[in-house]
Order: structure tokens, then sequence, then C-alpha cells
């Protein structure tokens, strides 16, 4: 079970939350301009309008079972867990402990999601 939830922490809490509300704090999207790269190099070998509309709309497919994914492995939980991570991103550029503090506590949240006789035991749904 601890390797289930350090997945989940490292890959959704940490990556899909925090990194993600800290690259939206920052203004970039790497995601965005990589498939846009990659878009553009392949528009240029294969020039069908259904291929750049494909790359148009890959990244919000992609965030899409990104949450999904995020939703069967932490449920509710895990979800909120994953929020509170995206709001600790946004905010630690402008004020560090609060977002410090945020982060913690949706790591805490995203080991109970995952860990669900823990989350019991301690009354959470």
């Amino acid at each position: 079970m601890a390797k289930k939830s350090s997945l989940f922490i490292r890959q959704f809490v940490i990556g899909l939350g925090f990194l993600s509300g800290l690259f939206t704090a920052i203004g970039i999207n790497p995601q965005e301009t990589i498939i846009r790269i990659i878009g553009s190099a392949v528009g240029s070998f294969y020039p069908d309008p259904l291929v750049s509309y494909l790359f148009l709309i890959l990244p919000t497919i992609l965030l899409l079972i990104s949450v999904i994914t995020a939703y069967f492995n932490g449920r509710v939980l895990g979800l909120i867990s994953v929020l509170v991570a995206y709001c600790s991103g946004i905010l630690i550029l402008v004020s560090t402990a609060p977002a410090l503090v945020l982060l913690g506590s949706a790591i805490l949240l995203g080991y109970l999601a995952v860990n669900r006789r823990m989350a019991k035991k301690l009354g959470i749904p």
C-alpha cells in the first residue's frame, strides 16, 4: 500500500496538482508548448486538417484522462488533494509559508485517499 500512496502523491498531487499550479502562476504550460511543437512538425509532413485538429484538442484530452485516473485512484478525497495542491502551486510565488502548509495538507489528503483503512479509522468517508 505504501507504493500505491507514494505513486499517487508523486504523480497526481505533486505532478498534476502542484506543478500545474506552479506553471499557471509562472504563466507557462510546457505540455502545451511541446504538443504545439510536435503538432507543427507533424503538420509539415502530413498537412491534413484532422491532424492539426487532433493536436489542438490533445491537451484537453490528456487533462481529462489525468483527472479521471486521479479519481479512480483516490476517489473524491484524491481529487480534493489534487485541487489543494494546485492552489498551493498558484500560491507558492506569492506567499511561501501558507503554500507549503497547503502542500503538506494536500500530501496528507492524498495519503488518506489511497489508504482507505487509515481514513476510516480517522472518520473520513
